[in-house]
């Protein structure tokens, strides 16, 4: 989670031989969370900056819990997105909530994508929803745009929306099972495109665990860089999160680790992990904000009976792989 030392961006620029030397190996290497205050409990945040500067954040919980901020450092607990939660959600969950919402900013028009499920479940389903100004209350939902059942492969939750240069939409999503799947979306509906009905599938953990999911995809210096949180979330001071990074020079994959092993086989080089009393970092998002790239995610504090909190790091890309500091 966020690792600061001032107040907006107390996240000091580091020199890129002290980047280069902090490339983890150890866990002494991961920085830790930067400063925030107010409301800062939370699970798989994402987060985005408006056009006017202030800071919206959606989590996990409720009709998709929300948090505001003016300035990255102190946060405030809004309203949820939804005032009144659909009722379609009732079909994935016996307490519809949702969880690991993404919102992004496309055409003049906020949109989110978020799952509807169960713990433990694969009757999942991720909704879409749109609102003109991104504020909790504005949004309207769209519906399914994507479910998966007890008899499926793959979990349908987890979402995140990658636009790529050619104007061409991706979602990519996925928990356990067999692991991280990408699809082809409409720009015109937000949801499935119809000419293009296949499941791509981007990581997986065909040995020992399952645990892969959270997926967020970027580009940056010419390479796609897929994000994911892999071991055991939601379990206090006991969890096991992480999050490891691949990369790619196609959208679809192969991603790969530093070492060369494709994600699809277990690879992942490690961004973020377990760290003094930071435990289970993960359910993290990726936020191009006007200093750089942020990893923003929750972790557990070790400090303080093992309660979910928000972090915020900015992140280097000087060694070709995204180093957090």
């Amino acid at each position: 989670m966020s690792r600061r030392r001032s107040r907006r961006t107390a996240l000091v620029a580091l020199p890129a031989a002290t980047l280069l030397a902090l490339i983890p190996g150890t866990a002494s290497a991961y920085p830790n969370p930067g400063h925030v205050t107010g409301s800062v409990i939370t699970h798989d945040p994402t987060m985005i900056r408006t056009s006017s500067g202030q800071y919206l954040l959606y989590a996990t919980g409720g009709g998709v819990s929300g948090k505001t901020s003016s300035d990255r450092t102190a946060f405030a607990a809004s309203a949820d997105a939804f005032s009144s939660r659909p009722g379609w959600w009732s079909r994935y969950s016996p307490i519809p909530e949702s969880w690991a919402p993404d919102i992004s900013y496309h055409g003049g028009r906020y949109l989110m994508y978020y799952s509807v499920s169960s713990f433990g479940s694969n009757t999942s389903a991720i909704g879409l929803a749109v609102s003109a100004t991104g504020l909790p209350g504005s949004w309207t939902d769209h519906g399914v745009v994507y479910s998966s059942t007890s008899s499926s492969d793959f979990n349908a939750i987890d979402p995140n929306l990658f636009v790529d240069d050619d104007g061409r939409w991706w979602l990519s999503f996925g928990s356990w099972w067999t692991g991280i799947k990408m699809i082809r979306i409409d720009p015109s509906t937000g949801k499935q495109l119809s000419s293009d009905t296949s499941r791509r599938s981007l990581a997986s953990r065909p040995s020992g665990t399952k645990a892969v999911e959270a997926p967020f995809v970027v580009k940056r210096n010419g390479y796609y860089y897929l994000f994911a949180s892999y071991d055991t979330c939601c379990a206090g001071t006991g969890s096991t999160y992480k999050v490891k990074v691949g990369r790619a020079t196609a959208v679809t994959g192969p991603y790969r680790d530093r070492n060369g092993v494709a994600m699809t086989n277990n690879g992942g080089t490690t961004v973020l992990e377990s760290h003094g009393r930071v435990v289970g970092p993960g359910g993290q998002s990726i936020l191009k904000d006007v200093d750089g790239d942020l990893i923003v995610y929750h972790y557990y504090d070790g400090n303080d009976n093992g309660t979910p909190k928000l972090g915020i790091n900015l992140l280097d890309w000087s060694s070709g792989w995204p180093v957090a500091y």
